[in-house]
């Protein structure tokens, strides 16, 4: 069994996916790094240089690949489950768990991250809430379970996940 936890950016998912696979003894995989990693570069200079649809491409061939593996932790990119294709593919071999988050606290997480080309605006607030609101029917219907990560400590929700894994 797979777990992805997936939500939109600032929730998490790294924190808790490196936590929570090390607690079950799976492998971990954040797959913006291994975007990075395939690329040999950064997601803003993918995004910069190529374009978001082409970062999309590359998202989704990884949510393939991904599907041939067992017990690890995909940290999913904010887009990733945004994309119903993804999100199907991901929930036929994967426990789901959305993350969230406040968008104050999104916005608190993410303020000093210059890492994040969709924030990289005149008015961040205001975009990610949009985003987010987009984002969000299509993260809630995938979810097995929704941990909402405002205020907590990253050994908080990992307690949490394990608890709904029981």
């Amino acid at each position: 069994m797979n777990i992805a936890v997936y939500g939109f950016m600032g929730v998490g998912k790294t924190t808790i996916g490196v936590l929570l696979a090390e607690r079950l003894g799976y492998s971990f995989l954040d797959m913006d790094a291994e975007i990075e990693r395939r690329e040999g570069t950064k997601i803003n200079t993918i995004f910069n240089e190529k374009g978001e649809p082409y970062f999309r491409k590359l998202e989704s061939d990884l949510v393939q690949s991904l599907t041939k593996n067992d017990e690890q932790v995909i940290a999913c990119g904010g887009g990733t489950v945004a994309n119903r294709d993804n999100a199907e593919a991901l929930s036929m071999v994967a426990r789901m768990f959305y993350l969230t988050a406040s968008i104050t606290e999104i916005i608190n997480r993410t303020k000093d991250d210059s890492t994040r080309p969709l924030l990289d605006v005149d008015d961040p607030r205001n975009t990610a809430l949009l985003l987010f609101e987009k984002r969000k029917p299509i993260y809630e219907r995938y979810a097995e379970v929704t941990i909402d990560t405002t205020g907590l400590a990253p050994n908080v929700v990992v307690d949490k996940i394990l608890e709904e894994l029981r």
